[in-house]
């Protein structure tokens, strides 16, 4: 089994380097000419099965890609939920929710945003996506279109490592990266590609669960 993994196009909020989580926002015309140039990327590489979040930036992105309506929206694949925090910059959450802030930082599996999710639920339902693949798709390339957090998380359980460590794979809006499976376990073959985006001078996009802010 291989799975393709992507990152959705960039949004407005993704420039604003706002908490975005499970607020359902677009791509943005930037993250529409990232689509496509994903779409010209894989157009020899054969999948057997899109699956994507069924939020529009993650599902737009890989139907920009696809080309076909044989793509499964899942809410599983959706972003982990910010809850109060989602639309805030993490300045404004500094200010604003110091004291959850700092409990959520230091103890993210445990912890969540206030009325939001932990990466422990987080890591529940990307694992209950793992064995529908092992379950159905075994013999199959499939390519899965979804968020940052949700897209670290799977790399670690597939590759057997604590989803704490999800800050040390870090996946830019519209990315490639590529895990295949075998009898021994799994081998990460790619990480983060951005070769097919044109360079920009734009500042890049900032994903909360990408890596740790360490300021207090």
């Amino acid at each position: 089994m291989k799975l393709l993994l992507i990152r959705h196009g960039q949004t407005n909020w993704n420039l604003a380097q706002r908490f975005q989580g499970q607020s359902d926002i677009p791509l943005n015309e930037t993250g529409k000419k990232q689509a496509l140039a994903l779409a010209d990327r894989l157009a020899d590489q054969p999948f057997d099965i899109v699956y994507s979040s069924d939020l529009q930036r993650a599902f737009e992105t890989a139907n920009i890609i696809a080309h076909t309506s044989n793509c499964k929206p899942d809410p599983r694949l959706r972003e982990v939920n910010f809850g109060n925090w989602e639309g805030l910059t993490y300045d404004e959450i500094k200010e604003k929710h110091p004291d959850t802030l700092s409990a959520w930082e230091n103890n993210i599996y445990k912890n969540s945003p206030p009325n939001g999710e932990t990466l422990e639920q987080l890591s529940v339902r990307v694992q209950s996506m793992l064995d529908e693949f092992y379950a159905n798709h075994i013999d199959q390339t499939i390519l899965i279109v979804a968020h940052g957090g949700v897209l670290q998380t799977l790399i670690c359980l597939a590759l057997n490592l604590n989803p704490t460590m999800y800050w040390q794979f870090h996946l830019s809006t519209a990315s490639l990266s590529e895990v295949a499976f075998y009898p021994a376990g799994a081998i990460l073959n790619l990480l983060n590609d951005t070769s097919h985006l044109p360079k920009s001078p734009a500042k890049k996009a900032w994903n909360p669960l990408s890596r740790r802010r360490k300021d207090s």
